[in-house]
């Protein structure tokens, strides 16, 4: 029996309140070395490939192996950049490489008394059997969220 061609769709925003200046948060997306501090989370998954190009245009990925658990792979292409106030990306996501996802991803930073407001929107589309993902790709957005702000709420580290 052969799996049906199915396309879902889902949408969420997420938004939270930084105690944090606007450039810090923006390093932590503009800046390799800072990005590296917070995205992923090395107790659930192994990394694999990563490339990191932040203009309009350029690519990321990120790829990793959950422990006991499938390879997922991230590709993200940067297609509007605006410093310290917003970055639009389009990215793909694939599980064992099956097609997962694509998603077009926008972060918002609007500078708040005390710190920063981090909105995060997405749309995306999921393929097949991960027509019903959209959900879990919210929870996976939030902890990379949530990882970002325990970040920012360490001090930043001296720059060289």
């Amino acid at each position: 029996m052969t799996q049906g061609r199915r396309l879902a769709r889902a949408g969420f925003t997420l938004t939270r309140d930084y105690p944090v200046g606007v450039e810090r948060v923006w390093d932590a997306f503009a800046v390799e070395e800072e990005k590296l501090r917070w995205w992923g989370n090395p107790e659930a998954i192994a990394p694999g490939e990563w490339a990191f190009d932040f203009r309009v245009g350029g690519r990321d990925v990120a790829e990793g192996t959950f422990h006991e658990g499938p390879v997922t792979r991230y590709e993200a292409v940067y297609t509007d950049i605006v410093e310290h106030v917003r970055i639009v990306t389009t990215y793909d996501m694939w599980i064992d490489g099956v097609h997962m996802s694509t998603s077009l991803a926008s972060i918002e930073l609007e500078p708040v008394d005390g710190g920063t407001r981090f909105t995060h929107t997405e749309h995306g589309v999921f393929f097949d059997r991960f027509h019903a993902d959209g959900p879990g790709r919210e929870a996976g957005t939030r902890g990379l969220v949530e990882a970002l702000g325990a970040y920012l709420a360490r001090p930043p580290r001296p720059s060289a």
